[in-house]
């Protein structure tokens, strides 16, 4: 299950954005000795966004989806046997089975359901497929994001439990919007700063903003105020 509160539970979009600003530090700290990550991670938020914006309709070559992989077990939990089972998809059938997910959307269970007649690809796989086409809709279901949403159920690799997730990332991403009027928080990057959080906390702590308490002003009569979590955005 997710932590109680942590960065999920605060209110103050310029400490997001202070989280987000160490997501290169969490992938530099993540990557080790590895020398990959670094780059694969370059390639899959910035350069294949752009590369499936840029073709008539959005899908994924089969080469794409195999470098997807590779990022996606470089920056989670490493499993081989995935890397050589998406690589015996066709690419007819890769192309045909991505584009037509990004076409259901927004129906995003129908998305991931066409996009689970890939060979490897569960719900998590699919969602950084979708989310690398469709970022203000789509967020990835990474193990570390999900560990820092709270009052989830414990972790399956299902549909069900991803649309859960989901939910709570868009929640996330209205509610920061609703008081950030010179951004536009998307659920992809409520999702990247969710995993800098839970990665950084154990690689790199000290890259992270620090909490403090704020506690709102009380009326009169209203003892069961709550205070509210904020981050302080001085880096320490």
């Amino acid at each position: 299950m997710g932590q109680s509160g942590g960065l999920y539970g605060c209110d103050d979009p310029q400490c997001w954005t202070a989280v987000l600003g160490c997501y290169k530090e969490a992938i530099r700290a993540k990557e080790g000795k590895s020398r990959k990550l670094v780059a694969l991670d370059a390639w899959y938020q910035e350069e294949l966004p752009v590369s499936v914006r840029e073709r008539k309709e959005k899908y994924l070559t089969r080469d794409e989806l195999v470098k997807l992989m590779e990022w996606k077990l470089a920056r989670g939990k490493f499993r081989p046997r995935l890397q050589q089972l998406v690589a015996t998809n066709s690419e007819e059938l890769v192309k045909r089975c991505t584009a037509t997910a990004f076409s259901l959307l927004p129906d995003v269970e129908a998305a991931i359901t066409q996009l689970s007649q890939l060979k490897a690809v569960g719900p998590a796989t699919a969602s950084a497929i979708l989310a690398a086409g469709a970022p203000e809709t789509i967020a990835f279901m990474a193990d570390e994001a999900v560990a820092a949403v709270p009052d989830l159920p414990v972790l399956q690799y299902t549909l069900k439990h991803y649309i859960l997730y989901l939910d709570k990332i868009r929640a996330c991403a209205k509610r920061l919007n609703q008081v950030d009027v010179a951004s536009e928080w998307t659920p992809h990057q409520i999702e990247m700063c969710l995993w800098t959080w839970t990665v950084a906390q154990k690689l790199c702590p000290t890259v992270l903003p620090s909490f403090s308490w704020t506690a709102p002003k009380a009326k009169k009569g209203a003892d069961d105020v709550k205070p509210s979590k904020k981050l302080k955005t001085n880096m320490h």
